[in-house]
């Protein structure tokens, strides 16, 4: 049975932990076939045990840190889809971020349910009884900078810029392209795909954030295939800070800032910096 993710503790290490924001979680199961030269009993009894795996509610292993991952990875997916508040399908979800973790999809969407009503302050609720639709409901009235923490800033496209901005700050303050639509394609956002809340993903993220300033876009030079990279923006620095997207991942994973302490050194960093009095301005006359 899935248990409840722990808010400390999961990655054994910062490296591990980098890598967590920004890859899957899901893995196969060992498989329980045969090689062709095993006896007809080694493969009947295969074939039985590969039966009894497909028939119970446990088809494993998987790792505590793989399901918060998974659990990690719905939240976002629930978050996007409801921006514009449009009801979220169950087979969306089962196709789009579930996958193989079919057999626990009531856990994790329990936990994930969870998750978004005690961090985020929304409540997943089905619209109908059986209708296998859900909406979040807001449950609270946040202040502003819970608001921006949350990614919900009044448009459509914030979450997804968050993520973006996540992503770019975990993996270093640089992150390929391909990485990014690696990590998209798991919540249903495709490079040549339209999507309903986002129209054209690709042109949002490369075109429109780059001319609103909160990205930088340029290609690495000397690859093949031809491949680009993502920093943030002049304006990314100037409207939020990187101890706010920290506060971000770490809601999104049921964790706190301190669990990157890279990450969480760099932070600080910023906002010792911000603090500061600006310095270089006209002397005073005397």
């Amino acid at each position: 049975m899935l248990q409840k993710p722990r808010s400390r503790g999961r990655p054994s290490s910062q490296a591990d932990r980098d890598k967590d924001w920004g890859r899957g979680a899901a893995e196969e199961a060992p498989s329980t076939s045969r090689g062709a030269g095993g006896s007809q009993e080694a493969r009947g009894a295969a074939s039985q045990s590969a039966r009894r795996a497909e028939a119970s509610p446990e088809v494993g292993p998987r790792s505590q840190q793989q399901l918060e991952l998974k659990v990690a990875e719905l939240v976002q997916f629930l978050l996007i889809k409801d921006q514009k508040k449009i009801p979220i399908k169950r087979t969306d979800i089962l196709k789009h971020v579930i996958g193989d973790y079919k057999d626990i999809f009531p856990d994790l969407l329990r936990l994930a349910a969870e998750r978004l009503e005690y961090v985020f302050g929304y409540k997943l609720v089905e619209l109908e009884p059986k209708s296998n639709t859900y909406i979040l409901i807001n449950t609270l009235e946040p202040v502003e900078e819970d608001a921006e923490v949350r990614g919900d800033q009044g448009t459509p496209t914030t979450g997804l810029l968050m993520i973006v901005l996540g992503l770019i700050f975990m993996k270093g303050n640089t992150i390929k392209e391909t990485e990014v639509w690696d990590f998209l394609r798991r919540l249903g956002v495709y490079p040549t795909k339209k999507h309903l809340v986002f129209g054209d993903p690709k042109k949002l993220i490369t075109e429109e954030f780059v001319r609103q300033r909160y990205l930088e876009y340029r290609r690495i030079p000397h690859t093949d295939p031809v491949d680009y990279e993502f920093q943030w923006g002049p304006r990314t620095n100037l409207e939020t800070s990187k101890m706010k997207v920290l506060k971000f991942v770490a809601k999104v994973h049921n964790q706190d800032p301190k669990d990157w302490p890279a990450q969480y050194c760099e932070a600080l960093a910023d906002e010792e910096a911000r603090a500061r009095p600006e310095t270089g301005g006209p002397a005073p006359s005397s």
